[in-house]
């Protein structure tokens, strides 16, 4: 009778315990949260982005690189086929997007990309820095981006190290080094799907080089989209499980200083930089539980915020776009280029959009 007791005590403790994790779950997916509508003008989709478009980043003359076809556990894909990666021209108005050819020694039937960025060097040269998971790892694919009669990626280097073990997303700031988000604690896939269970700030920053690997920020629920300023003196950092962006100043041995955290209201997935303005602009997940349930009576809604003068104390933080994911599910990304704002998802179609 004891021992009944006692296993029914643990039962109902581990009960009560795993109820207290999955309230506390929920509130951080602000899976209570409803949208009301707040459309751009002149939005129409991107024909032939629609199996995701989970990160993009536009190259100074409006040329956009694309990844697609992100298979990332806990999420759906309807792309039966390999990632693939687009560029498309925003001074085209015919919004028209192009594959972007790859070597033919790469392995592009395991190809599964995920954060990019882009470096040029001193001759003009543009590395296209690629998150890749083959077979649910993490590895870094630096290309080369070729502009001929036919685009394609050269590539250079493969990139693999034990720091860099859930990489989500990536700035380059050299032809071969760069920083980078692991978005997870640990590694093996099943543990992974019950992380956010466990909520604890766990994640980290990684800077990369040939001649040095290191952790150099970490304490994030779940560190995910990265990027610099203008000035390059500076690094954002996106904890989309605790709906804010963290401001690090770079030191001149790569090491970071956090500087302030700025709360956004929102599950923010990646981070881009208007080079001019200075201002970031995030695609994220208004209620992510419906982002993980996909639930067709209760889509998942998108959102696109940004943060402007956000070096200043008063940094004003502004809802840009908002669906109930009637015209767009899962957004992860927004860039802004002459006017016009191309908004991805995670595995939905691509939306293009007036600003004003």
């Amino acid at each position: 009778m004891g021992k009944l007791l006692v296993i029914s005590l643990f039962i109902a403790a581990l009960s009560i315990l795993l109820g207290e994790r999955v309230i506390n779950l929920r509130k951080r997916c602000l899976a209570s949260r409803d949208l009301v509508q707040n459309h751009l003008p002149n939005c129409r989709p991107i024909k032939g982005l629609e199996y995701g478009s989970e990160d993009i980043t536009v190259l100074p003359n409006g040329l956009a690189i694309i990844s697609t076809g992100l298979k990332y556990p806990g999420m759906p894909s309807y792309s039966d086929g390999p990632g693939k990666m687009y560029t498309l021209n925003m001074q085209d108005s015919r919004m028209k997007p192009t594959e972007l050819r790859m070597d033919r020694d790469f392995d592009l039937e395991s190809f599964n990309p995920h954060g990019i960025s882009v470096y040029t060097d001193g001759d003009d040269t543009v590395y296209i820095f690629v998150v890749n998971h083959p077979h649910h790892d993490s590895q870094i694919e630096i290309f080369q981006f070729v502009e001929e009669d036919v685009k394609y990626m050269k590539h250079v280097k493969t990139i693999k190290h034990e720091l860099l073990y859930s990489v989500n997303d990536i700035v380059a700031v050299g032809v071969d080094s760069f920083y980078a988000t692991n978005d997870h604690y640990f590694t093996n896939e099943y543990v992974r799907q019950l992380e956010p269970l466990l909520a604890q700030p766990w994640t980290n920053v990684v800077y990369y080089s040939p001649d040095e690997v290191k952790v150099v920020a970490e304490g994030y629920y779940s560190a995910n989209g990265i990027n610099l300023s203008p000035d390059k003196t500076h690094l954002y950092v996106v904890d989309v499980m605790d709906h804010t962006v963290h401001v690090l100043e770079r030191k001149e041995n790569n090491a970071l200083v956090p500087v302030k955290a700025v709360a956004v209201g929102s599950l923010c997935d990646n981070v881009e930089v208007d080079p001019e303005t200075g201002d970031l602009w995030l695609g994220c997940h208004p209620n992510a539980w419906r982002l993980v349930m996909h639930d067709p009576e209760n889509l998942p809604g998108s959102e696109v915020i940004r943060i402007q003068n956000i070096h200043s104390e008063n940094p004003k933080v502004t809802q840009v776009y908002a669906d109930d994911g009637q015209v767009l599910m899962g957004s992860s990304v927004a860039a802004p280029y002459g006017g016009k704002l191309l908004i991805g998802t995670v595995y939905h179609k691509a939306l293009c959009c007036d600003l004003e």
